[in-house]
């Protein structure tokens, strides 16, 4: 089984592209999974982005996890060769790394730890989706969203430093086994054809 994730900042451009992906040969063939919130039917059941201690960032962790073992049982159903997930556990392990920066909380390495002991896919190959906050604050207010941006935890600079960081920069090597970096500040429409292309390419 090969398994493949999209990563990067929130309006990167992850579900458009698994949205084409759908619609190739490709996702024909695929078992594609939508980010961990997708499979949360209520909204106000999602763990805030910005928790506000240690323990509500591991309790976040563990509720995803949850959605990760169902991830995991489903792709051993679907008996499909070829996995393509939108967000992996690498998402879970960058937003407490970036949490940690910001606010001292110290759960990343209890998290890399956990992960000894729950199921989750490991993606073979990660591909990150870089985007310029700028870029990213106009993609948001395209798509109607009005609120102001310093309202936006996940677009928050520091937020979004660290969370790159994590996937960019970092020593500690994210879960992924490679990672390849995307500029994606072109139209989601063209990045999402950029990753068709890549995605073949790793599946020939």
């Amino acid at each position: 089984m090969l398994i493949i994730a999209l990563e990067g900042p929130s309006y990167a451009g992850k579900s458009t592209a698994i949205r084409h992906l759908r619609h190739t040969a490709l996702g024909s063939r695929a078992f594609v999974s939508d980010c961990y919130v997708k499979h949360i039917a209520h909204r106000d059941d999602i763990p805030p982005a910005r928790t506000d201690s240690a323990a509500a960032q591991l309790a976040a962790f563990e509720r995803f996890m949850e959605i990760e073992a169902t991830r995991v049982a489903e792709a051993a159903a679907s008996g499909r060769q070829l996995v393509v997930l939108d967000r992996s556990v690498d998402t879970l392990l960058a937003h407490a790394y970036a949490l940690d920066a910001l606010f001292g909380y110290g759960v990343h390495h209890r998290l890399r730890g956990r992960l000894t002991t729950l199921p989750f896919l490991r993606p073979d190959r990660t591909l990150y989706l870089d985007v310029p906050a700028e870029t990213l604050h106009l993609r948001r207010k395209t798509a109607g969203h009005t609120a102001a941006e310093s309202e936006y935890f996940l677009h928050e600079p520091g937020f979004l430093h660290h969370a790159r960081d994590y996937f960019v920069h970092t020593a500690r090597r994210p879960m992924t086994r490679e990672l390849t970096v995307l500029a994606a500040d072109a139209d989601p429409d063209e990045v999402a054809r950029a990753v068709e292309a890549l995605v073949g390419f790793w599946t020939r």
